[in-house]
């Protein structure tokens, strides 16, 4: 594993993540068994100190139930009485020692103390407890002056004001009364209320309990995570650094271990390189000089020979003189036509020549590319033929597109004989515009069908025709690829060529 220097960097990463979050899951539960000892300290002094309380509130009441069972019973001390107790205090019973109901506060029976009679023999030792049978009342029973008192009590409104998640329980744990917010087994400390048969039992709420620990979440997962993603990043530099040394180092030793005729021929493999380099950047530079140093002396010759042909400054003197001044500007005519277009396909080759690819309406320019040929099919007698669409939109440059069709167009026109026909027709299609140029001149042989489009490939033909240079085809072949678009030259000898121009549809 430690060869694999990818692998070894994962597992310490791994490793380094899961330590540090062992260490944050025993930092949380550390925190959490800290805050719930301090809470369960406070909970029990707040349930002492609620429980005691109770205590004074049932003191209170018990005197007011004392004070009927001593004091002589009249409506209206009875009335007072029961007003005084409210709402807590739901009746009072004075009984027997054997559990026969003497006398009530409210002149009706008490369902807490239905079938009690077992029960009520202890209260004459200490207070008891007894709930009604619909679980809506509770009775505390106690001894005073020979006989029992029986205080019916509602468990709801005995319990204090305010406090959340507070219960009263019976003394076999059942739940008597509980307030706002109190949910079963969330209670963490209880209490007895001194000299009552009640306990009191004080807790926190779940969220409460959840705040504490979402409070420090942020903290831990930073102290998981950050030095985690900080090793990995390190690792990944330091892993990177080590592959490119490494890399170096394995090419150093396979050269010095390269046999002495493998390493001059890598030694010949970069001269060779470098070589290439310079020459594609001579060429460019060529490219750069040789367009204005080759023309601007042709231009020079064509202006004088057209001077002295027309005689600007007077008679040359002799008609030869006026043919070969004629001669002179046709040749060099030919030779600025021949050189622009050599300089042109340089230009291509070496990726200068700019082109605006766009949206461009081919139909326009098909036209004027027809009308720019119709002078020359004309002189030929050679029928021209055009089929296009209102509008065909493509993505193309419109200088460069012009330039294919014209090239199209002058071979067709110079290949077709006299009475030929030339078509020219666009189609949309679903994804692209194809456009076609159509004749019925001598067409390609076989064997010359696998070098249409090379750069200065020139075919003898019979009747006349003067070859070109040999760079139509190729110009607009390098042109289309440019654009994205396709050319395709198919031929039959002796019935005429098709050239077909796919382009992107817009």
């Amino acid at each position: 594993m430690t060869g694999n220097i990818r692998l070894t960097v994962l597992l310490s990463v791994v490793l380094i993540c899961g330590s540090f979050a062992s260490a944050a899951f025993m930092q949380i539960r550390l925190d959490r068994m800290r805050a719930e000892q301090q809470a369960g300290a406070f909970q029990v002094q707040r349930a002492q100190t609620v429980a005691a309380s109770l205590k004074d509130t049932l003191d209170h009441y018990a005197a007011l139930a004392e004070a009927y069972a001593d004091a002589p019973m009249s409506p209206g001390t009875a009335r007072a009485l029961a007003a005084a107790g409210r709402p807590v205090l739901q009746n009072v019973a004075v009984l027997d020692l054997q559990g026969s109901v003497i006398s009530t506060l409210r002149n009706r029976p008490m369902p807490s103390l239905a079938g009690s009679r077992t029960a009520l023999a202890g209260a004459a030792n200490r207070a008891i407890l007894l709930r009604a049978p619909d679980q809506s009342a509770f009775a505390i029973v106690f001894a005073h002056a020979g006989s029992l008192i029986a205080m019916e009590m509602a468990p709801a409104a005995l319990m204090p004001r305010g406090a959340d998640h507070l219960a009263l329980l019976a003394p076999d744990g059942s739940t008597l009364a509980a307030s706002d917010g109190a949910r079963e087994n969330a209670y963490i400390a209880t209490a007895a209320v001194p000299g009552w048969p009640v306990r009191l039992s004080a807790g926190l709420g779940t969220d409460a309990a959840r705040e504490a620990w979402l409070a420090s979440l942020p903290l831990y997962l930073f102290v998981i995570f950050g030095p985690a993603l900080a090793g990995a990043g390190l690792a990944f530099v330091f892993v990177r650094e080590f592959e490119k040394r490494s890399k170096t180092n394995r090419a150093v030793k396979a050269l010095r271990a390269t046999r002495p005729a493998e390493a001059q021929l890598l030694v010949r493999l970069a001269d060779a390189e470098r070589r290439a380099s310079e020459a594609e950047r001579t060429k460019s530079e060529f490219l750069a000089h040789m367009s204005h140093e080759l023309r601007t002396p042709l231009n020079a010759i064509i202006g004088f020979s057209e001077v002295i042909e027309r005689g600007l400054f007077g008679p040359a003197g002799h008609r030869k003189y006026v043919e070969y001044a004629r001669d002179i500007g046709a040749a060099g005519r030919g030779l600025h036509a021949r050189i622009g277009d050599i300089l042109e396909f340089a230009s291509i080759e070496a990726g200068r020549y700019p082109l605006v690819i766009g949206d461009t309406d081919i139909v326009p320019i098909a036209r004027a590319c027809v009308e720019e040929i119709a002078g020359q099919t004309f002189s030929r007698r050679v029928k021209l033929q055009v089929s296009l669409p209102t509008s065909a939109h493509a993505r193309a440059d419109g200088a460069a597109l012009k330039r294919v069709l014209i090239n199209l167009l002058s071979n067709a026109a110079r290949y077709t004989p006299e009475a030929g026909t030339i078509r020219v027709e666009a189609q949309k299609e679903a994804g692209s515009v194809c456009l076609r140029v159509r004749d019925s001149g001598t067409g390609f042989q076989p064997e010359e069908r696998s070098f249409m489009g090379r750069p200065f490939a020139r075919f003898a033909r019979s009747g006349g025709e003067t070859p070109g240079l040999g760079l139509g085809l190729a110009v607009s072949m390098a042109l289309t690829r440019r654009m994205g678009g396709a050319l395709v030259i198919r031929s039959v000898p002796g019935e005429g060529t098709v050239a077909e121009l796919r382009l992107t549809r817009a």
